[in-house]
């Protein structure tokens, strides 16, 4: 039976469990036992095929033991990452750590048992397009770099990235010149790998920061955006669908952003960046 792999059982990654889990075997994962053991319930009482295995995405060990369970299931055809930590939750050092390290470490890790005609699929932020335009250098070093060397470039030191939202900026405008690169080596096994950047999406998540002291931030950008609105995890879901499918055999290595016009307002000046 075809393996399909959701790191991350939030609101979004049970939503694209859903939409990609049927037929096929679900390999559940999160650090959080808790979240994990309810989504992965849910599921299952829906009829789902459903495994779980806790996950470290910060931790070689802790990815390679996933990507290898999952090898063992069955041909991975798809796996997909949603994990993740907030800006208003966590240090710009955790930030980078999960969000940039992980996200790099999860894909260059499950390379190696990707099948052929497969997919990968990072799910990231709009974030990613909130700031100017990095140097090339920088863009090169931050898509290039070795994963186990990447917390460790100069820009990305105490000094350089002084909050958790430019961590998290960054961080979001790194998955998507890492999936632009890793297009090339992942289709050399025949398996594609994209990105996706969502807006303010209605999950317990956005609810917390939404209540946080960003929260007016984040309404105001709802409010001047064109969609005027946020975006339940099944509309995201739908898009990842399309990525990770036949119909996209021929879209590899893009991010696609899905953010109401978020970025655009913000293009046009009637919003500016929270916090």
């Amino acid at each position: 039976m075809d393996v399909v792999v959701i790191i991350g059982a939030g609101g979004i990654g049970e939503a694209i469990a859903r939409r990609q889990g049927l037929g096929r075997m679900l390999l559940l994962a999160d650090c959080n036992a808790a979240v994990l053991d309810a989504a992965a319930q849910r599921l299952a009482d829906a009829g789902y095929q459903v495994q779980t295995q806790p996950v470290d995405t910060t931790l070689r060990v802790s990815v390679k033991a996933l990507a290898t369970c999952a090898a063992a299931l069955g041909p991975v055809v798809q796996v997909v990452n949603t994990a993740g930590v907030s800006p208003n939750l966590a240090g710009p050092e955790r930030v980078l750590e999960v969000d940039l390290y992980g996200s790099a470490l999860v894909f260059e890790v499950f390379e190696s048992v990707i099948a052929p005609g497969g997919a990968g699929l990072l799910v990231s932020s709009m974030a990613g397009h909130m700031l100017p335009q990095l140097p090339a250098d920088q863009e090169q070093a931050l898509a290039f770099t070795p994963v186990d060397d990447l917390l460790a470039l100069p820009f990305l030191g105490r000094e350089s990235v002084p909050d958790s939202m430019v961590a998290y900026c960054l961080a979001k405008r790194a998955n998507a010149l890492r999936v632009r690169a890793a297009a090339l080596s992942w289709g050399s096994r025949g398996a594609r790998v994209n990105a996706i950047s969502p807006g303010i999406v209605v999950t317990p998540l956005a609810r917390h920061e939404l209540s946080s002291p960003i929260g007016d931030g984040y309404r105001a950008m709802v409010d001047a955006s064109p969609a005027g609105r946020m975006a339940p995890p099944e509309e995201i879901a739908l898009a990842c669908a399309w990525l990770l499918g036949p119909d996209a055999g021929f879209v590899t290595g893009t991010d696609l952003l899905i953010d109401g016009g978020v970025i655009a307002a913000m293009f046009a000046g009637k919003i500016r960046l929270p916090g």
